[in-house]
């Protein structure tokens, strides 16, 4: 892995620069992964591969994060984040030109959706070399290059037929991988070429259980011994279970005995619970089983955290989805003439994913009411079968809201994903008054069909008011030998299929694209060399559509047959989201050239070459306005093997498509209601905030903003290279780098967010007023009965908050990039070369949003409590995905038929704010892995045999687990498997 890249050949164009042939590059900071990279690696995949950058981020879209819901992007997918700037910030290239959207999104660490070129698009096998420019590029690109670049460069002019296969295991656990590879190619004459490229990856599932740190959804028992032991806060097992809790409608107290005299058997609002009746606090059983009772209030008591539901242990669910993926890639060439020139290239992936996740839960947002005639329920009419004997409610029966249960009989929600993208591009190259210009119409398109199994609210509803056998019973408990598991007391399967039912939701995006490039490397003679110069106009098109579920966009509604309220989703357990679709149109021009000022023949001292790359480029949206932004870079060789270089550059990145456009972002999401943690604590029922379990799963609505302007950065870099050529025949050819880079970015796109939301409103409610974008039910008896000797007012649980994307907080980001690359003089053992690529993260700095701000200094002064943690910003150095060292390095020896190679990545620890206690958060640890593969060769290809390459490796080598973090693992950093063995045959002809 290169820190830069070799002088490019006369007629190549390397990432950075639109000038042909020109050396101008030399003062651009670029990343080369070339052949013998990729095969130290050993990456099968595009995510794989990208991983492997030190410059390259946290994957936030990556296989293990697998959500219940299709609200977030889910399947084979990979997303691109250079610096850590964020999701969107950084332009991917596919041979010089755009790559189409993955359609789907997922929300960021601002709480906004962001969309990602999908890197598993770009398979391993087929790669030329990869660039990655570690500089805004706004002014080259356009749009999105604030971070950089990442350019894949695809093989061309293939002669022959290549076949590879390669199988993989990761030890320990069920994943195995396999691999098939073509590359086939010939010649059309003299004057052209067709190279076509497939492969095909196979993965099986990994499951929870393959691996102890993500076996259980309660992770106590991995912290034991450690300052997080026996702190709620590591047991994410979810307060939604299959032990109900239930609501009187209208919230009527209910007893057992006679008049006001008899024995409570809900809370004074009317809440119950189901439970085994080996928890304490029953009052009263339930007839049609003797093993479980009734028990008031929630659930969430401390002796009732065995009733929490561990989803990943009761199904064993999926941590990397099965997988199918497809990659075909054919490009082509032909010169019609010395001066004119076709090409063109087209691709098509296919990915098909399946796995197992949850059950569905209810929502706060979507309360289903359980009529008095349902032939289970314990409050029902005199004389059904599930009426508990001496009640005082009416003979009619009582109706009962569904307050929080999950469908646990209902069986795990199978999810299956089918991505597909195509590319389709045609070019001309010809040459014009001595101009080398190159133009081509390219469109692309990406779909995801994301399918999943479900409940109908409305064909629930239906069923839990049977007064027959045959209706749905919610009120039989769960599992009685194991309560937090998959639940064991089953309704009958006939109720079950009646509201069991297909989910279907479909994205698509597309990119067309027209451009025309001119570039003369020797447009005119100067004293120091040749001026160069590029120019280009590009014209594109971008389009999103996301067609949710009829049953989720609102088009088939829940309407309650009792109260007739009306929920725009009717799919149980995910919330209202209309379809979304927008476009815009983008017109954009650049000029580039590059001007040398002094050259070796001037004999100049200390200035033995100066050289300027001046750009410019306008862009003009349909719907963001118009944008211009320049750069500056320059290279300055002090002397022959020592160059100082350095730039100036100004980016920009329109919002995308969903911020401006989305009518309504629906989410729900488990936060703490501070309010009622600082009740508890002002009574003395918890000990502290860290003990606090008034976590709701809490719903957001955010809206888009069409008002949204682009975020605009400034980036400078300042670097060295230096060469030591009088060492090359002592030693052979050392490279070093040194590159200080700074980003400062302005008007991001972020929400307040409904956590940040939740604590002001608890900051307003201590000084008496309340947050009026936090909407709340009114306060029940058991509310009031929370707030009871707290000298707060009390409050009722919340509906949902409101929010709307909107441009915020600016960041300052900053770091040192360091390379070395040694080319060891051939001393008769081999030839052997040698890498090492380091990224130190030094500042990452967010500026908190006013509002933000009065939160920090509500906790500093102690109006709020100091263990409230809030979404500050401040320096994230450190802070979860953001590691301040990551490092990378390969060494590889090759004599004759046989080769070795070491690839050596290392990531250092990072804090994980999900287990701050006292202010101090879990560190993650850092880790070093060591990748070796050895491979000989055999064969004689021009004699008409074939050449065949056998290759067996190891990544991983001394088997080093993810660190432990509360989450188990930081998917985002790391895979959840250890050593992974693979052997490879490929065979040329």
């Amino acid at each position: 892995m290169q820190g830069d890249p070799v002088a490019p050949a006369d007629d190549i164009v390397v990432v950075g620069s639109q000038i042909r042939g020109s050396s101008v590059a030399a003062a651009l900071p670029v990343t080369v992964v070339g052949q013998e990279d990729i095969a130290a690696i050993g990456a099968t995949s595009g995510d794989e591969l990208l991983r492997s950058i030190p410059q390259l981020g946290d994957v936030t879209f990556n296989a293990s994060y697998l959500p219940n819901s299709s609200n977030a992007a889910r399947g084979d997918v990979g997303s691109v984040n250079l610096r850590n700037l964020g999701v969107g910030n950084t332009l991917v290239l596919l041979n010089g030109r755009r790559v189409v959207n993955h359609p789907t999104s997922r929300a960021n660490e601002n709480l906004v959706p962001v969309l990602t070129v999908n890197s598993n698009t770009i398979p391993a096998f087929g790669i030329e070399r990869l660039e990655v420019l570690r500089d805004g590029a706004a002014a080259i690109y356009g749009s999105d290059a604030v971070a950089g670049v990442v350019n894949t460069v695809l093989q061309t002019d293939f002669v022959g037929v290549q076949m590879e296969g390669q199988v993989g295991f990761a030890e320990d656990t069920n994943l195995l991988e396999t691999n098939l590879n073509l590359l086939a190619g010939t010649r059309l004459g003299d004057r052209g070429n067709i190279t076509i490229f497939a492969s095909r990856e196979s993965r099986t599932m990994m499951r929870a259980a393959d691996q102890d740190y993500t076996a259980s959804d309660d992770k106590s028992p991995l912290f034991v011994g450690t300052a997080l032991e026996g702190l709620t806060l590591i047991d994410g097992r979810s307060t939604i279970t299959p032990w109900g809790v239930f609501t009187t409608r209208g919230g009527v107290p209910v007893r057992q005995g006679s008049g006001a005299a008899g024995a409570l058997v809900t809370s004074a609002a009317g809440v119950f619970h189901i439970q085994p009746t080996t928890n304490g606090g029953c009052t009263t059983g339930v007839p049609s089983n003797a093993a479980i009772c009734i028990d008031d209030g929630n659930n969430t008591a401390l002796g009732d955290r065995n009733l929490r539901f561990d989803q990943t242990r009761a199904y064993n669910r999926t941590i990397l989805p099965k997988v199918e993926r497809y990659n075909l890639f054919a490009n082509g060439n032909y010169e019609l003439t010395d001066t004119l020139e076709v090409f063109g290239e087209a691709a098509y992936y296919r990915a098909t994913t399946n796995s197992i996740q949850s059950s569905p839960g209810t929502l706060a947002a979507g309360p289903i009411v359980i009529p008095a005639s349902n032939y289970y329920n314990p409050f029902g009419a005199v004389g059904s079968a599930g009426r508990i004997p001496g009640l005082n409610t009416p003979e009619g029966g009582l109706d009962v809201t569904l307050t929080s249960y999950n469908f646990s009989d209902f069986g795990p929600n199978i999810v299956d994903v089918d991505n597909e993208q195509w590319r389709a591009l045609a070019g001309v190259r010809f040459n014009l008054f001595g101009i080398d210009f190159e133009s081509a119409a390219l469109y692309s398109e990406a779909t995801v069909t994301d399918t999943s199994t479900g409940i109908s609210a409305t064909l629930l509803q239906r069923q839990l008011g049977l007064s027959t056998p045959d209706a749905y019973n919610p009120f039989n408990g769960g599992n009685l030998g194991s309560p937090s598991l998959a639940d064991t007391t089953l309704s009958n399967q006939a109720a079950i299929d009646a509201i069991r039912i297909n989910t279907t939701r479909r994205s698509k995006a597309t990119l067309a694209l027209v451009d025309l490039k001119g570039s003369k490397a020797d447009l005119l003679a100067l004293p120091a060399g040749n001026l160069g110069i590029a120019f280009g106009i590009e014209g594109r098109r971008e389009t999103q559509l996301d067609d949710r579920d009829p049953r989720v966009d609102g088009t088939i509604q829940f309407r309650d047959s009792v109260t007739g309220f009306v929920n725009p989703s009717d799919l149980v357990g995910t919330s209202n989201s209309p379809d979304t679709r927008g476009s815009r149109n983008v017109f954009g021009a650049y000029v580039e050239a590059a001007v040398p000022v002094i050259s070796p023949d001037m004999n100049i001292p200390l200035v033995n070459r100066l050289e300027f790359q001046l750009a410019g480029r306008f862009e003009h949206y349909s719907d963001a306005g118009s944008v211009a932004k320049p750069k500056i870079a320059g290279a300055w060789d002090v002397i022959s093997g020592i160059r100082l270089r350095g730039s100036y550059a100004e980016s920009f990145r329109a919002p995308n498509l969903e911020q401006v456009n989305a009518q309504l972002v629906t989410r729900s999401n488990t936060r703490l209601d501070p309010i009622r943690c600082e009740a508890q604590l002002r009574t003395g029922a918890i000990s502290s905030f860290t003990n606090c379990t008034q976590s709701f799963a809490t719903t957001a609505q955010r809206a888009g903003n069409p008002n949204l302007k682009p975020e605009q950065a400034t980036n400078w870099t300042a670097g060295v290279v230096l060469q030591p050529t009088f060492l090359d025949d002592a030693v052979g050819r050392i490279t070093l780098t040194a590159d200080y880079w700074n980003i400062k970015q302005r008007d991001i796109v972020g929400i307040f967010g409904e956590a940040n939301a939740l604590i002001n409103d608890y900051l307003l409610r201590v000084g008496g007023s309340s947050d009026a974008n936090v909407i709340r039910a009114a306060p029940s008896a058991d509310d009031i009965a929370l707030f009871n000797g707290s000298g707060i007012a009390p409050v009722g649980r919340v509906l949902f908050v409101n929010d709307q994307y909107q441009n915020l907080q600016p960041q300052t980001v900053s770091g040192w990039d360091f390379g070395f690359n040694w080319r060891v003089r051939d001393f008769g053992i081999g030839k052997i070369v040698a890498n090492v690529n380091a990224a130190y993260l030094k500042t990452y700095h967010l500026t908190p949003s006013p509002g933000v701000q009065t939160l920090i200094d509500a906790r500093a002064a102690g109006t709020i409590n100091r263990d409230i943690v809030i979404v500050d910003g401040g320096n994230l150095v450190r802070q979860n995905g953001k590691p301040e060292w990551r490092v990378s390095g390969s060494l590889t020896w090759s004599s004759g038929p046989f080769q070795v190679g070491t690839f050596t990545s290392y990531t250092s620890d990072v804090d994980d704010t999900d287990g701050t206690v006292n202010g101090v958060p879990w560190r993650v640890d850092g880790r070093t892995t060591i990748n070796l593969y050895g491979q000989v060769e055999f064969g004689d290809r021009s004699r008409g045999e074939g050449q065949h390459r056998f290759r067996i490796g190891v990544r991983n080598l001394t088997d080093k687990q993810p660190p432990l973090a509360t989450s188990g693992f930081l998917g985002s950093l790391y895979t959840p498997y250890a050593r992974y063995w693979y052997a490879n045959l490929r065979s040329t002809f």
